[in-house]
């Protein structure tokens, strides 16, 4: 299937972009890093589900140089991009084009999925998630970032809209363009609240599910296996 990343000239720009609508982007890959830590040995194997153009990979790979990993997206472009941008680490990574259910079965020491599961619906994000947590140790983590706006009505989530409109634009994005990010979260996107996001988490087996980063329309969570 066609992938929304698919398009070379999307995958180019991704780094840029992400870094400007994402607060805190550099942020988060040390705070998840940190996270697997806690519980990942020096040698450990990481399931990155959802790699994209590699960023976050480069990232884990430079904190911890005994680790490797499998990096998993179902977007050609991205994984060619995550290719080259790894390339200094070849020897350590194993690219897989696909979703969960092409991910080696494990045992992963942990994993993470940034900026990925807010493209799943419901029923799929937990089987996805469920997926994950039988590829892991037990009691290793699992770290997700992803969209979650919190809204008791359509009023509050459009505000959390506005201000997340307003930070991307404020980071140096054209209006139009922000306009543009703003449709297509709301008519592509299947976002849930953060309660929603943390039950899915627990109804896939993981405990002690604890947020960890919240920023605008941005929340982050670690769960153990």
């Amino acid at each position: 299937m066609t992938h929304v990343f698919d398009a070379p000239q999307d995958a180019l720009s991704y780094a840029d972009r992400v870094a400007r609508t994402v607060p805190m982007y550099r942020d988060v890959h040390r705070m998840a890093t940190i996270l697997m830590a806690e519980h990942a040995p020096e040698d450990a194997r990481i399931l990155v589900l959802g790699a994209g153009g590699g960023l976050e990979t480069k990232a884990f790979a430079e904190a911890r140089p005994g680790w490797t990993f499998d990096a998993v997206d179902p977007a050609a472009a991205m994984l060619d991009l995550a290719v080259k941008t790894l390339e200094p680490h070849a020897s350590r990574v194993r690219f897989h084009h696909g979703y969960i259910d092409d991910a080696p079965p494990g045992p992963f020491a942990a994993a993470t999925s940034l900026l990925t599961l807010h493209f799943l619906a419901p029923d799929e994000r937990l089987r996805t998630a469920a997926a994950v947590r039988q590829r892991l140790s037990p009691g290793a983590p699992y770290v997700v970032v992803h969209a979650s706006i919190p809204h008791r009505d359509d009023a509050e989530r459009a505000l959390w809209m506005r201000r997340h409109r307003a930070n991307v634009v404020a980071s140096g994005v054209d209006p139009a363009d922000a306009d543009r990010m703003i449709t297509v979260v709301n008519d592509e996107v299947p976002v849930l609240t953060p309660a929603q996001d943390r039950t899915i988490l627990e109804q896939a087996g993981f405990t002690d599910v604890t947020e960890f980063f919240s920023a605008f329309i941005f929340r982050g969570w670690v769960g153990y296996a």
